[in-house]
């Protein structure tokens, strides 16, 4: 017997992150009971270890998802910029952002999602896509415990995370954003024994993370997130679990690394169509992070909402052409939305990356010595300008 209700859908969103979270539940929330919607993943997302930092700007994401305590880790008020000689910049900006608890957050969604009438499993493993010949879609797809079943989508949204295996060697989607732009490594630990703020991020510059950075992340006010990302180029020497157990030992040497984790994410913004034939990207999927903070979530939400209003416009279009223009949209409503400015950090990266342990040293020691009450954005803005300009639109990609 199926544990799916129906054996044909209007649109399946396959992967149950931010992304896939949001297109559900804004697609079943704007159709009612007129079209069906199902959200797949081979895992429940708030059973399983994050691989994220969980820091987001509380004004970015209160226009788009309710916030609620029961979520929210902590709040934070500023950012250190740390420079390799462990010299501190200060940006204070009080409640201006905060750590999430992600699978509290997620299931949050997940509840919403079911509130508004999508079906969701999250136990369920999409094999393999093809397209039919009528323009709808086939998914394999594997229940945990069950047998194998085959369910059609007349749209599909690949919401599966960078470097996404589910379209690879489709030939009708030759050409699609493949989530691999700029994939960077990266790690962090779980560890305590750390002196930190609560209330402050901290962020590391300089040739020990080359053409990225460290970082320490507060949780709970015991534990906190530490960890890197490095560029995609860097020749690394060593693993990198060493790399950062090494980096912990030297500045940190008596914390207790409670847990590791890493992978690749990707961190660039391409031009490459975000739908084709009926199949939208979104997410890490559709390369949508931050190409200089890395930062995630809340793009990943934003671009969920543009993905599910143009997969009804797609379905409500009454011509292949029209369909095809609203695929087209896609990459344009993003473009609008963050993916312009995207691309301006993505082009400035290399020079973000140029900077030297001189130049952030310089700016961080004399931003320093100011009392808190000093360092506003204005005054940041002067100091580093005088000392090396390319730094104010590294630290504008964490502040804004």
């Amino acid at each position: 017997m199926s544990v799916f209700k129906f054996q044909a859908y209007d649109l399946v969103v396959c992967g149950a992150g931010p992304a896939g979270l949001m297109t559900a539940y804004t697609f079943a929330k704007m159709v009612g009971n007129s079209k069906k919607v199902l959200l797949l993943d081979k895992k429940e997302p708030w059973k399983e270890p994050i691989f994220c930092a969980e820091a987001v700007s509380t004004d970015r994401l209160s226009k788009l998802w309710p916030i609620d305590r029961s979520w929210v880790r902590g709040d934070i008020s500023g950012i250190y910029f740390t420079s390799r000689k462990r010299y501190r910049a200060e940006f204070y900006s009080k409640n201006c952002g905060m750590i999430l608890d992600r699978p509290k957050f997620h299931h949050s969604i997940a509840d919403g999602c079911l509130n508004v009438g999508a079906e969701c499993h999250f136990d369920t493993v999409v094999k393999k896509l093809s397209r039919n010949a009528d323009g709808s879609w086939n998914l394999e797809v594997q229940p945990k415990g069950g047998e194998g079943e085959t369910i059609c989508a007349k749209a599909v949204v690949d919401a599966t995370g960078p470097g996404s295996r589910l379209t690879r060697g489709i030939e009708c989607l030759e050409g699609i954003e493949s989530g691999d732009t700029d994939l960077e490594p990266a790690i962090f630990a779980v560890a305590e024994g750390i002196e930190h703020s609560r209330e402050h991020i901290e962020l590391f510059f300089g040739s020990e993370f080359p053409d990225g950075y460290g970082w320490i992340f507060p949780r709970d006010g015991v534990e906190v997130n530490i960890g890197f990302v490095l560029g995609k180029n860097v020749n690394r020497e060593g693993t990198l679990r060493q790399r950062l157990l090494d980096f912990i030992a030297k500045d940190y040497p008596q914390a207790k690394v409670k847990a590791v984790y890493g992978g690749m994410i990707a961190c660039g913004q391409s031009t490459r169509p975000m739908a084709m034939c009926g199949l939208f990207k979104a997410g890490d999927a559709a390369s949508c992070m931050n190409p200089i903070s890395r930062s995630g979530i809340v793009e990943a939400l934003l671009c969920g909402t543009i993905v599910a209003r143009s997969v009804n416009e797609w379905l409500d279009a009454k011509s292949e052409s029209e369909r095809e223009c609203v695929e087209r949209s896609v990459l344009d409503r993003w473009m609008k939305a963050l993916g312009k400015s995207h691309l301006q950090l993505q082009r400035a990266k290399a020079g973000f990356n140029s900077i030297t342990d001189e130049q952030f040293d310089r700016a961080a020691e004399k931003l320093s010595k100011l009392p808190r009450e000093k360092q506003t954005l204005f005054r940041i803005f002067f100091t580093v300008l005088r000392t090396c300009p390319s730094l104010i639109w590294k630290m504008r990609s964490f502040i804004c």
